[in-house]
């Protein structure tokens, strides 16, 4: 695996495996054991798991560790999942109108033919969008809003599988840029916090709100770290995913032209770019005595300890057709045919089941309305004829190998049909 050994292509290097031993096959990887499912059955089985006998949680969890420090996640009280209800959905949609008046602004700044790499512009709305909803206003009005930028960039959870070979060198120095960031994180969120009204960081005070009965300057901290927490988990994959409808309806001017009229559609591109730009590897640790996993032909007993696996690059471009760009294939959230599937898990987007990540109605809503305010504005011409993602990535949605520069230029002063010109 990647974070054991150098492997420049770890997808090709596990699709080559599958061709060779076939959809059920066994690696083992410094010290821990994988066990790979591909195969309808057992894929099937992955999703329907009871968690207490293979957690997915776990799993990711340690996956993290290889990048944040340990500290981190002791004794959290507020996690990424808990925040993500229908009231609180419903009140980062009024956030989310501020957060892309922000990065417009930006754009604006630069001028008439503004040149942006799609990916650096949806990071730092990410990051404007995560802040704004779990923190309040305060923090991305703040003066060291791009020092808080570049802490969590510093931070970042997600170089833990989209640079897997940078894990042994940050573990050799013993985390030590991750904490220092973390430090100076906890710092000025605390310092924001204190100078500013309850209004404007009404997101930081409930997450206070569940420390309440230790010290004013412990629970800050507290809390403080609850949002760091909180905002890596939920914003590591989301800014990627804008940016590739971005990209895929820059590519394809005439869709981005009827997605930004016909109801429904612009969301069935986001999940058609969400499935083609996944590259996760999905993991679930075995957690007592072990699990059987059936995949059709035989049934394997697996360990407790091991890690049942398998990779969405490989599953979610199974067939010739699934290798196309074809919003049409969704009707409201799911896939219309599942005919040519042996099971429907053997393609997804947001997850399934009780696995299904509980901020995909947010996650939905922010890159639609991210997206369609920024074609509303500007026409958005790529320089580019393709987008290839970042080969040494396993996991979460893919970054770019380069950058993909776009082009914004103040709406109407260029026709659609022109924009690849």
């Amino acid at each position: 695996m990647p974070w054991d050994e150098a492997t420049p292509d770890p997808v090709a290097a596990i699709a080559a495996a599958r061709a060779e031993l076939g959809d059920t096959f066994q690696v083992h990887s410094g010290d821990a054991d994988y066990l790979f499912v591909f195969g309808a059955d057992a894929v099937r089985w992955f999703y329907a798991v009871d968690e207490a006998a293979a957690s997915k949680g776990v799993a990711d969890w340690r996956m993290l560790l290889r990048k944040l420090p340990d500290e981190l996640f002791l004794g959290r009280r507020t996690l990424p999942h808990e925040l993500f209800g229908r009231d609180d959905v419903a009140r980062y949609r009024t956030l989310l109108d501020g957060a892309i008046d922000g990065a417009i602004r930006e754009i604006d700044e630069l001028g008439g033919e503004a040149m942006l790499d799609a990916f650096s512009l949806t990071r730092r709305l990410g990051h404007r969008l995560g802040l704004a909803s779990w923190g309040g206003t305060a923090f991305v009005r703040s003066p060291v809003f791009d020092q808080l930028v570049g802490l969590f960039d510093q931070l970042d959870a997600s170089d833990a599988f989209v640079r897997p070979d940078l894990v042994a060198a940050i573990a050799a120095v013993g985390k030590a840029e991750e904490r220092s960031s973390l430090a100076d994180l906890v710092a000025l969120i605390s310092e924001i916090a204190a100078e500013s009204t309850s209004e404007s960081t009404a997101g930081f005070r409930a997450i206070m709100a569940r420390w309440a009965d230790v010290e004013p300057e412990a629970a800050v901290a507290g809390a403080a770290q609850d949002l760091i927490l909180v905002h890596l988990g939920s914003m590591s994959n989301l800014f990627a995913a804008i940016g590739w409808l971005l990209i895929d309806l820059a590519l394809r001017p005439d869709l981005a032209a009827s997605a930004m009229a016909e109801s429904g559609l612009l969301e069935r591109c986001a999940l058609e770019s969400t499935r083609l730009a996944q590259r996760s590897i999905m993991m679930r640790e075995v957690m007592a005595g072990a699990v059987e996993v059936p995949d059709g032909d035989r049934t394997y007993r697996v360990p407790r300890g091991a890690t049942v696996a398998t990779l969405l690059p490989l599953t979610n471009r199974g067939s010739p057709d699934l290798e196309r760009y074809r919003p049409e294939r969704w009707k409201g959230r799911r896939l219309a045919d599942i005919s040519h599937l042996g099971a429907r898990e053997l393609v997804t987007t947001f997850g399934h089941g009780p696995h299904t990540c509980p901020a995909q109605p947010f996650s939905l809503y922010a890159m639609t309305e991210a997206v369609r305010r920024i074609f509303d504005r500007y026409a958005v011409t790529p320089q580019f004829t393709a987008v290839e993602p970042r080969r040494s990535q396993i996991g979460g949605v893919a970054r770019s190998e380069e950058a993909a520069v776009l082009r914004f230029d103040p709406a109407g002063s260029q026709s659609p049909h022109d924009r690849l010109t």
